[in-house]
C-alpha cells in the first residue's frame, strides 16, 4: 500500500505543511487516527505532474477526474515502473471533474 501526497504539503513523508493545487489530498496535517503501519511507502506528486495527468486521463482515455485522481495515476505510474513481472497495481480515482470546471 502506498500512501499519495502533495509534494509541497509532504506531512507524510516528515516534511512541513504548504500550499499546494492538489485538492482532496494533503490536508496539512497527519491525523490522528491514520495508522502509518497500513501503507509501506509514500509517493509525493507536484501540482503540474498532478494537472498534467488530470487532462491526459480526459484526453487519452475519457475520464473526467480531479486532480486527486490525477495525483493517484501519476504514482501508481511510479509504482508501476518498479513491479516484477506478473505483479499488479490498482488506484482510486475518488474525484470527478466537475467540480473544477469554470
Amino acid at each position: 500500500v502506498v500512501a499519495v501526497e502533495p509534494r509541497a504539503s509532504a506531512v507524510l513523508s516528515g516534511g512541513r505543511p504548504g500550499l499546494h493545487g492538489i485538492q482532496g489530498l494533503g490536508a496539512g496535517f497527519v491525523p490522528g487516527v491514520l495508522d502509518t503501519e497500513l501503507y509501506d511507502d509514500v509517493i509525493t506528486v507536484t501540482d503540474l505532474a498532478a494537472d498534467r495527468m488530470m487532462r491526459r486521463l480526459a484526453r487519452e482515455e475519457g475520464l473526467f477526474v480531479g486532480p486527486s485522481a490525477g495525483a493517484n495515476v501519476h504514482a501508481a505510474r511510479e509504482v508501476a515502473r518498479r513491479l516484477k513481472p506478473g505483479q499488479r497495481v490498482v488506484t482510486i480515482l475518488c474525484d470527478t471533474g466537475e467540480r473544477y470546471l469554470g
